[in-house]
């Protein structure tokens, strides 16, 4: 069974900082791309950020450029969310997901975490 398990989340005010982390267990799998996702209470899942792992290609959301930086280790078997300057609209449960393309979409992601509650105070 794969599982990827995401770590990292917490209670933190406006203006924080948290940095999400993302491992596989069980099963080993080798995606093309892995992406964060996130949800809110009474909203669609939507898109944080994604990484091509063959090239660490990025992309963001336009809600997070500049605030979330998404990146690798260096054997590309982990995968970070670096969250600065949070914002009480970032309170969601973040996912991690794997997938076989680089893509903006949840529809392309093979493989889901369990999601890591991130709560920001103002």
């Amino acid at each position: 069974q794969v599982q990827l398990v995401e770590s990292g989340g917490g209670l933190v005010q406006a203006g924080d900082s948290l940095r999400l982390s993302c491992i596989s267990t069980g099963r080993t799998i080798s995606p093309a791309a892995m992406g964060w996702f996130r949800q809110a209470p009474g909203k669609e899942r939507e898109f944080v950020a994604t990484i091509m792992l063959s090239t660490g290609v990025t992309s963001h959301a336009d809600s997070v450029l500049g605030r979330f930086t998404i990146s690798t280790d260096n054997g590309k078997k982990t995968v970070y969310l670096q969250m600065n300057t949070l914002k009480p609209e970032d309170t969601a449960t973040y996912y991690c997901a794997a997938g076989a393309r680089f893509s903006v979409y949840d529809r392309n992601y093979d493989y889901w975490g369990q999601g890591t509650q991130v709560t920001v105070s103002s």
